[in-house]
Protein backbone atom coordinates (compact mmCIF):
# COMPACT_ATOMS: atom_id res chain seq x y z
CA UNK A 1 0.00 0.00 0.00
CA UNK A 2 1.32 3.45 -0.92
CA UNK A 3 1.96 5.98 1.80
CA UNK A 4 -0.40 8.97 1.76
CA UNK A 5 0.90 11.89 -0.30
CA UNK A 6 2.46 14.74 1.65
CA UNK A 7 0.29 17.83 1.92
CA UNK A 8 2.86 19.93 0.09
CA UNK A 9 2.86 17.49 -2.84
CA UNK A 10 -0.94 17.51 -2.89
CA UNK A 11 -1.04 21.30 -2.97
CA UNK A 12 1.51 21.31 -5.79
CA UNK A 13 -0.61 18.79 -7.70
CA UNK A 14 -3.66 20.99 -7.10
CA UNK A 15 -1.71 24.01 -8.35
CA UNK A 16 -0.98 21.99 -11.49
CA UNK A 17 -4.67 21.23 -12.06
CA UNK A 18 -5.43 18.08 -10.04
CA UNK A 19 -8.78 18.88 -8.36
CA UNK A 20 -8.73 15.53 -6.54
CA UNK A 21 -5.61 16.65 -4.68
CA UNK A 22 -7.56 19.61 -3.27
CA UNK A 23 -10.36 17.30 -2.16
CA UNK A 24 -7.83 15.13 -0.30
CA UNK A 25 -6.35 18.20 1.43
CA UNK A 26 -9.81 19.45 2.35
CA UNK A 27 -10.88 16.10 3.79
CA UNK A 28 -7.61 15.76 5.69
CA UNK A 29 -7.70 19.21 7.34
CA UNK A 30 -11.32 20.35 7.51
CA UNK A 31 -12.09 19.08 11.04
CA UNK A 32 -9.02 20.45 12.78
CA UNK A 33 -9.12 23.72 10.89
CA UNK A 34 -12.79 24.31 11.68
CA UNK A 35 -12.29 23.53 15.38
CA UNK A 36 -9.29 25.88 15.46
CA UNK A 37 -11.35 28.72 13.97
CA UNK A 38 -14.41 27.99 16.13
CA UNK A 39 -12.37 27.99 19.32
CA UNK A 40 -10.64 31.20 18.30
CA UNK A 41 -13.87 33.12 17.71
CA UNK A 42 -16.42 31.19 19.80
CA UNK A 43 -19.34 31.71 17.40
CA UNK A 44 -20.57 28.92 15.11
CA UNK A 45 -21.86 31.21 12.33
CA UNK A 46 -18.72 33.35 12.29
CA UNK A 47 -16.52 30.24 12.33
CA UNK A 48 -18.40 28.77 9.37
CA UNK A 49 -17.96 32.00 7.40
CA UNK A 50 -14.25 32.25 8.22
CA UNK A 51 -13.72 28.54 7.49
CA UNK A 52 -15.21 28.94 4.01
CA UNK A 53 -13.17 32.08 3.44
CA UNK A 54 -9.93 30.30 4.38
CA UNK A 55 -10.59 27.55 1.84
CA UNK A 56 -11.48 30.15 -0.80
CA UNK A 57 -8.13 31.81 -0.10
CA UNK A 58 -6.41 28.45 -0.54
CA UNK A 59 -8.15 28.06 -3.88
CA UNK A 60 -7.18 31.56 -4.99
CA UNK A 61 -3.57 31.06 -3.87
CA UNK A 62 -3.09 27.79 -5.71
CA UNK A 63 -1.39 29.30 -8.77
CA UNK A 64 1.24 31.03 -6.62
CA UNK A 65 1.69 28.31 -3.98
CA UNK A 66 5.30 27.45 -3.18
CA UNK A 67 6.16 24.82 -0.57
CA UNK A 68 8.40 27.04 1.57
CA UNK A 69 6.93 25.65 4.82
CA UNK A 70 4.72 22.74 5.80
CA UNK A 71 1.29 23.05 4.23
CA UNK A 72 -0.38 22.94 7.65
CA UNK A 73 1.78 25.83 8.85
CA UNK A 74 0.74 27.85 5.81
CA UNK A 75 -2.94 26.83 6.09
CA UNK A 76 -3.21 27.71 9.78
CA UNK A 77 -1.36 30.96 9.18
CA UNK A 78 -4.01 31.84 6.56
CA UNK A 79 -6.73 30.92 9.11
CA UNK A 80 -5.07 32.88 11.90
CA UNK A 81 -4.73 35.96 9.71
CA UNK A 82 -8.36 35.65 8.61
CA UNK A 83 -9.54 35.51 12.26
CA UNK A 84 -7.39 38.54 13.12
CA UNK A 85 -8.73 40.44 10.09
CA UNK A 86 -12.28 39.60 11.11
CA UNK A 87 -11.82 41.07 14.58
CA UNK A 88 -9.93 44.09 13.33
CA UNK A 89 -12.77 44.94 10.97
CA UNK A 90 -15.31 44.60 13.74
CA UNK A 91 -13.02 46.19 16.34
CA UNK A 92 -13.53 43.24 18.65
CA UNK A 93 -11.20 41.25 20.80
CA UNK A 94 -11.07 37.50 20.67
CA UNK A 95 -13.99 36.12 22.66
CA UNK A 96 -13.09 35.08 26.18
CA UNK A 97 -16.39 33.61 27.36
CA UNK A 98 -17.12 29.94 27.79
CA UNK A 99 -20.51 29.87 26.06
CA UNK A 100 -19.12 28.07 23.02
CA UNK A 101 -21.30 25.50 21.34
CA UNK A 102 -19.34 22.27 21.39
CA UNK A 103 -20.57 21.15 17.94
CA UNK A 104 -17.68 19.80 15.96
CA UNK A 105 -15.74 18.78 19.06
CA UNK A 106 -14.61 15.20 18.80
CA UNK A 107 -15.72 13.16 21.75
CA UNK A 108 -13.54 10.19 22.55
CA UNK A 109 -15.12 6.87 21.65
CA UNK A 110 -16.42 5.06 24.71
CA UNK A 111 -16.61 1.29 25.02
CA UNK A 112 -20.11 -0.07 24.54
CA UNK A 113 -20.06 -1.54 28.03
CA UNK A 114 -19.40 1.82 29.71
CA UNK A 115 -22.06 2.87 32.21
CA UNK A 116 -24.17 6.00 31.51
CA UNK A 117 -22.89 7.82 34.60
CA UNK A 118 -19.28 7.32 33.44
CA UNK A 119 -20.21 8.58 29.99
CA UNK A 120 -21.87 11.68 31.47
CA UNK A 121 -18.78 12.31 33.59
CA UNK A 122 -16.61 12.06 30.47
CA UNK A 123 -18.84 14.50 28.57
CA UNK A 124 -18.70 16.94 31.48
CA UNK A 125 -14.90 16.67 31.45
CA UNK A 126 -14.79 17.53 27.75
CA UNK A 127 -17.16 20.44 28.28
CA UNK A 128 -15.01 21.67 31.18
CA UNK A 129 -11.84 21.44 29.07
CA UNK A 130 -13.47 23.38 26.22
CA UNK A 131 -14.63 26.06 28.65
CA UNK A 132 -11.12 26.31 30.10
CA UNK A 133 -9.61 26.59 26.61
CA UNK A 134 -11.97 29.47 25.82
CA UNK A 135 -10.90 31.23 29.06
CA UNK A 136 -7.20 31.16 28.15
CA UNK A 137 -5.63 34.45 27.04
CA UNK A 138 -5.84 34.63 23.22
CA UNK A 139 -2.13 33.98 22.60
CA UNK A 140 -2.09 30.94 24.88
CA UNK A 141 -5.33 29.59 23.42
CA UNK A 142 -3.90 29.98 19.94
CA UNK A 143 -0.68 28.13 20.88
CA UNK A 144 -2.65 25.31 22.48
CA UNK A 145 -4.99 24.95 19.50
CA UNK A 146 -2.16 25.04 16.96
CA UNK A 147 -0.52 22.17 18.86
CA UNK A 148 -3.70 20.14 19.44
CA UNK A 149 -5.68 20.83 16.26
CA UNK A 150 -2.85 21.23 13.74
CA UNK A 151 -0.22 19.08 15.45
CA UNK A 152 2.37 21.80 14.95
CA UNK A 153 5.82 21.72 16.49
CA UNK A 154 7.08 24.67 18.53
CA UNK A 155 9.06 25.89 15.52
CA UNK A 156 6.01 25.68 13.23
CA UNK A 157 3.86 27.48 15.80
CA UNK A 158 6.48 30.24 16.00
CA UNK A 159 6.60 30.55 12.22
CA UNK A 160 2.81 30.60 11.92
CA UNK A 161 2.35 33.27 14.59
CA UNK A 162 5.45 35.32 13.81
CA UNK A 163 7.08 34.99 17.23
CA UNK A 164 10.33 33.48 18.48
CA UNK A 165 10.26 29.74 19.23
CA UNK A 166 10.90 30.51 22.92
CA UNK A 167 7.78 32.69 22.99
CA UNK A 168 5.67 29.99 21.32
CA UNK A 169 7.00 27.41 23.78
CA UNK A 170 6.28 29.68 26.73
CA UNK A 171 2.72 30.37 25.56
CA UNK A 172 2.05 26.66 25.16
CA UNK A 173 3.59 25.85 28.54
CA UNK A 174 1.45 28.48 30.31
CA UNK A 175 -1.68 27.29 28.48
CA UNK A 176 -1.12 23.67 29.51
CA UNK A 177 -0.34 24.72 33.09
CA UNK A 178 -3.60 26.73 33.32
CA UNK A 179 -5.64 23.93 31.78
CA UNK A 180 -4.20 21.36 34.18
CA UNK A 181 -4.86 23.64 37.13
CA UNK A 182 -8.43 24.26 35.98
CA UNK A 183 -9.08 20.56 35.49
CA UNK A 184 -7.60 19.62 38.85
CA UNK A 185 -9.78 22.26 40.59
CA UNK A 186 -12.80 20.69 38.95
CA UNK A 187 -11.93 17.22 40.30
CA UNK A 188 -11.48 18.38 43.88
Amino acid sequence: MDAPAADEALMSRYRDGDAGAFETLYQRHRGGLFRFILRQCGEQAVAEELFQDVWMRVIRARSSYQATARFTTWLYQVARNRVIDHYRRRRLRVVDDADTDSDGAAEPAAPACEQPDRRAESTQGIDRLLALVMQLPPEQREAFLLREEAGMSIEEMAECTGVAPETAKSRLRYAVKKLRAGLSEHHE
